[in-house]
């Protein structure tokens, strides 16, 4: 059995596992972990568990220690120089004409390497920009093309429903929305209604998709003519969150019931 434990490197950014080793760390403690990329400052999001060895699909990396008031005092500072590499990264971009949309910036904890964010609509000949940045930075220089699901997760904001956006906040991965979610849960297929704000499909109907689908196997179809205890009557509406539907009656009348009420 091995160790493990979450760590999230993002508020919005996804779960991955170490060795926590000897260390005693709980959830909420800020630590200091080893990746392929270098050190890189965590929080941890889960508390140890064991898992069996054939369950951990690949090496784990060690979490080197808790953060120290060194290592804070470190983030801190790379914040600041994030921001400044932010304005001098998007001063350059404008001042060569390119057809690209800075987004954010990120300093691995070590200050090995930097890495700029930012959408564009097709391929962008970046290499000029490359050569400013490691001139002027001196270390190791990465720009990553992002989509816009991806750009509205980092920069936030308030969805349709008034909460901050889920890709921001619950959801770890982005995974794939079709139109198929929006039907199966019968929105109205407008895109004003069922987009983000990124544009995209919104991600909560993929993370609500499959609640809908269990609950709805409990349902009769719309359209179905079945047996109640007021007599026969035709479905003519689901509503699933509340587990209810509406018949229309032999006589005519609409009429509410609830699935736990049918035989």
């Amino acid at each position: 059995m091995a160790k493990v434990v979450g760590v999230k490197f993002k508020r919005e950014g996804k779960v991955y596992y170490f060795d926590p080793g000897e260390l005693a760390v709980k959830k909420g403690d800020a630590v200091i972990c080893e990746t392929e990329q270098g050190l890189v400052f965590g929080q941890v999001v889960s508390e140890i568990r064991e898992a069996a060895d054939e369950a951990v699909t690949e090496t784990l990396k060690p979490i080197l220690r808790k953060a120290t008031e060194d290592d804070l005092q470190i983030l801190k500072e790379n914040q600041v120089l994030e921001q400044k590499a932010y304005e001098f990264c998007r001063e350059r971009i404008k001042s060569r004409a390119l057809p690209m949309k800075l987004v954010a910036t990120e300093y691995l904890f070590d200050r090995t390497k930097i890495i700029f964010y930012f959408t564009a609509e097709n391929r962008v000949d970046f290499r000029e920009l490359v050569k400013d940045l490691v001139q002027q930075y001196r270390t190791r220089i990465e720009l990553r093309q992002i989509g816009a699901r991806q750009e509205t997760r980092i920069l936030k904001g308030l969805g349709i429903c008034g909460r901050e956006v889920c890709c921001a906040t619950l959801l770890q991965n982005l995974d794939r929305v079709s139109v198929k979610m929006a039907k199966e849960q019968n929105m109205a297929l407008n895109p004003e209604k069922i987009s983000g704000l990124c544009g995209r499909l919104m991600c909560c109907l993929a993370y609500e998709y499959e609640t809908y689908q269990e609950l709805k196997k409990r349902m009769p179809k719309c359209g179905k003519v079945i047996t109640t205890p007021a007599g026969q009557g035709k479905v003519i509406r689901q509503d699933v969150l509340k587990e209810e539907i509406a018949l229309e009656m032999e006589d005519g009348n609409i009429k509410t019931i609830k699935i736990e009420e049918l035989v």
